[in-house]
Parts: C-alpha cells; sequence; structure tokens
C-alpha cells in the first residue's frame, strides 16, 4: 500500500518512525458530465486570470487569500517547517479507555506502518502496551494543511489511527427529539424488545453495496446494447395508525424471512416496577359487594313500603287503580253480550 505521509510517533522519549496508509478504500462508481446533445466530455480548464491562459498543475500552487483581496503565496516548504511538534510528528498527548471516544467524532481512517528495521521493536511496544491496558491513544498530527486530533488503535497485529473531529466541531442536537410529549407503553416496549430478538444480529461480511451492483447492472445493458433491467420500486410503507400493530406484523414478518413459525411472537415482559395502576383494580373490586347489597336493602325496603301499602288499601276498603279497568271491560262485554241476543 502506498504511503501518504511519512513521519513518527512520538511516545514520551520514544520515537517511532511510521508511514501512514489508508484504511479505507471507495468502490463507488464515478461519472463524468457530458453534453447531452452529442455526448462530448465537459471538461473544466484551469486559467490564470493575469495571462489569460491555461495553465498545467506543476504551475498550480497555494495561496491564501487576504481580507482585502492580497493573495499570499503558501509552499510546501512553509507547511513542513510550521513552528508546531506535531508537522511531522504523530504526538501522543493521553491514554483513555475506548468508551469515551464520540463516535461522532470519528474520521478517516489510516494504518500505521513501521518504516524501517529499526522501528519494528517500539512498535511492537507500543502495540502491546495498547493490547494490554485496554486503552486507545489520543493523539495529534498535521496532515493536509491543518493540525488534527487522532485515536490510535490496535487492530490484529497493526497500530490503526481514526482521524477525530475537534470537540467544537461536533454540533449539538438541537431540534432534532420530538418537541411533543410521548408515552410509551410497556407493551409496545415490550414488542419493540421481541422484534430486536427476532432480527438478532448479523456478520458485516455478509453485507454488500445492492444499489452498487444494480448500477453495474444497467451500465453493462446499455454498453452491450440491451434494454436496462426494471429494478423493483421498493415498497412504500403507509401511514402507521396502529403502532401495536405494526410491531406485531413486523415481528411476523422477520419470523417467517428467519423460516421460523408464523404465529404470533412470544413477547416476553420487560422487567419493571410495579404501578399504582392495579392498585385502584382491587380497591374498586372490593367496594362492588358494598354498592349490590346497598341496592339490594333499597328494593327490600321498597317491597316492604309497597306491600304496606297494599295492604292499607285492602283494609280501608278502597278500591285499587288496577281493578278499574277491568271493571270497565267487563260492562263493554256485558252490553256486547247482550246486543247479541236482541238481534
Amino acid at each position: 500500500m502506498r504511503s501518504i505521509w511519512n513521519g513518527a510517533i512520538s511516545f514520551g522519549l520514544v520515537s517511532i518512525p511510521i508511514k501512514l496508509v489508508n484504511a479505507t478504500e471507495s468502490h463507488s462508481i464515478s461519472f463524468r458530465q457530458i453534453h447531452i446533445e452529442d455526448g462530448g466530455r465537459i471538461r473544466y480548464r484551469k486559467f490564470c486570470e493575469l495571462e489569460n491562459r491555461e495553465v498545467s498543475n506543476q504551475e498550480i500552487g497555494k495561496g491564501y487569500e487576504d481580507a482585502d483581496g492580497t493573495i499570499i503565496p503558501i509552499t510546501d516548504e512553509d507547511l513542513a517547517h510550521l513552528p508546531i511538534p506535531t508537522a511531522r510528528t504523530i504526538e501522543i498527548v493521553a491514554f483513555v479507555p475506548s468508551d469515551r471516544i464520540d463516535p461522532l467524532q470519528m474520521d478517516s481512517a489510516y494504518y500505521l506502518a513501521a518504516s524501517g528495521a529499526p522501528a519494528a521493536k517500539p512498535y511492537t511496544l507500543l502495540r502491546e502496551a495498547l493490547k494490554r491496558s485496554n486503552k486507545v491513544a489520543i493523539a495529534k498530527f498535521a496532515l493536509r494543511g491543518r493540525e488534527r486530533l487522532g485515536m490510535l488503535r490496535v487492530v490484529g497485529d497493526a497500530i490503526a489511527m481514526h482521524g477525530l473531529l475537534w470537540p467544537d466541531e461536533v454540533r449539538a442536537p438541537e431540534g432534532v427529539a420530538p418537541d411533543t410529549d410521548v408515552t410509551v407503553r410497556d407493551k409496545e416496549l415490550d414488542l419493540a424488545d421481541a422484534l430486536m430478538e427476532t432480527l438478532g444480529e448479523v456478520d458485516l461480511e455478509d453485507l454488500h453495496d445492492e444499489y452498487r451492483e444494480a448500477l453495474e447492472e444497467v451500465i453493462a445493458a446499455k454498453a452491450a446494447g440491451e434494454t436496462p433491467p426494471e429494478l423493483p420500486e421498493p415498497e412504500r410503507g403507509g401511514k402507521v395508525l396502529d403502532l401495536m400493530a405494526a410491531l406485531e406484523n413486523s415481528v411476523r414478518a422477520a419470523r417467517e424471512s428467519r423460516g421460523e413459525s408464523a404465529e404470533e411472537a412470544e413477547v416476553k415482559p420487560l422487567p419493571q416496577r410495579k404501578t399504582s395502576r392495579t392498585s385502584p383494580k382491587k380497591s374498586t373490586a372490593k367496594k362492588t359487594p358494598a354498592k349490590k347489597t346497598a341496592s339490594s336493602s333499597r328494593k327490600s325496603t321498597s317491597t316492604k313500603k309497597t306491600a304496606a301499602k297494599s295492604a292499607s288499601a285492602k283494609g280501608s276498603g278502597t278500591k285499587s287503580t288496577a281493578k278499574k279497568p277491568t271493571a270497565k271491560k267487563t260492562s263493554a262485554t256485558k252490553k256486547t253480550a247482550s246486543g247479541k241476543r236482541s238481534a
């Protein structure tokens, strides 16, 4: 692998000559700009404003534009002789536990290769010290015109360095979280936990860039004069009206994709503290018989009063209202009968 920077690791009074190598590579497909009408390449040419002519890359240098528009030339030699110790040195400043590093700060990754035989011993010493301490080294270094922060850790038998953003370069998540109060029920958490367990873990080696593969198929088909394959449109999820139903369906679909039973997912309740929601139910159950007893006592009292009134009415000889309609009906019946006999 080609080195992009040569220097040394400063570990106290120990100096380790190293070479900086890119630890990652991009497999993304790049495009060229073309003229739509005839397919001609669109190129950008570099012109000197004073001489009004195109210049080559060898004629191009760096310059800083001052507030008044004046250009101050800066050469590679100027950058190499910056009055800081990190100009050609990765200066280790501390050793901290890895969980102290916020993943938001992680940037580009590099491998640090030992430069020559004399570097083998101190390089191995630093690697083994990092292993035994279970810590990472925080360092400062200069690259591409500015000083950077780095984290050194062990990867296999090598030392890797992750460029870190400075703390003031990480933005606070203001205005990102929902600004409304939301209550998540325990049953919803249980279903979400069941979905996480069903999806399980994954071997990152099994993951690949499906978009790039599909794009390569399209390019190959057009190069051969064939019709590009139609890629299936992704399923569009509708509005989630019932969160519980969406979670249950997700668990069921995940089980089916893993070849498991499509029956309703087994939900394991999460450990939780006892809430006060059960106490009202118990107290309600205790009060219910008392309400029924009071109601039945009212009914018995009402029945006794009605019986007493009817008994009083019989004793006084007063005709009850229920007998009057009967008497009228009897009278009407007699009249009807007499009418039939006269006919």
